[in-house]
């Protein structure tokens, strides 16, 4: 179905952030979310890779995995020889990268469509160095589709992280005014 959905992936503000107010705004708000330069991060269900690519604009650096082999062709086509960001297809849900040496691990609206949600942040936690972070864009859309946020929390809480919740109503995100929840949930190991 994703390989399907490749061509015109892109053609969503927030997806391919062709919309210099809603690149900036994502910008910002990773800026704001994610360790000092240079972290390695973990892109999970990276899609056609403008995240992957906006983080390592900013010198971080980045391994975006998509089980969509069209997604991540167009991803790396994108990328092209820009420095510090790689692109694999594999399983979002375990994907097959080197366990403790992310400082993050990102995913943005693909949680909610796993089978299993609670083991693949269980497995996502291993991915993570022991001051590492998760940072999980979701959203319960009003399609009926997706995860409240207080569903996101319970999911990150239950894989024994704390759990910081910011909505994410502003349109600069998405290109226009949504009538539905988004937000970010932030995990970090406890103290």
């Amino acid at each position: 179905m994703w390989d399907a959905e490749a061509p015109a992936f892109d053609e969503e503000p927030d997806h391919g952030l062709h919309d210099p107010v809603v690149r900036d705004a994502w910008r910002s708000l990773l800026r704001s979310l994610l360790p000092p330069i240079p972290s390695r991060v973990a892109d999970l269900g990276c899609g056609t890779g403008s995240l992957s690519l906006l983080l390592a604009e900013d010198a971080h650096r980045v391994d975006g995995v998509d089980f969509s082999a069209e997604m991540v062709r167009r991803a790396q086509a994108k990328a092209g020889t820009f420095p510090g960001v790689t692109f694999a297809i594999g399983d979002a849900s375990a994907p097959a990268l080197p366990a403790a040496t992310y400082d993050v691990v990102l995913c943005r609206h693909v949680l909610w469509a796993l089978p299993s949600p609670a083991t693949a942040l269980s497995r996502w936690v291993d991915l993570l160095v022991p001051d590492g972070r998760m940072i999980l864009v979701e959203g319960s859309w009003s399609t009926g589709a997706g995860l409240t946020g207080a569903e996101t929390v319970a999911l990150v809480e239950g894989a024994g992280l704390e759990a910081t919740l910011q909505p994410l109503p502003d349109e600069a995100y998405w290109g226009g005014r949504i009538d539905d929840e988004r937000y970010v949930v932030v995990g970090r190991r406890r103290a």
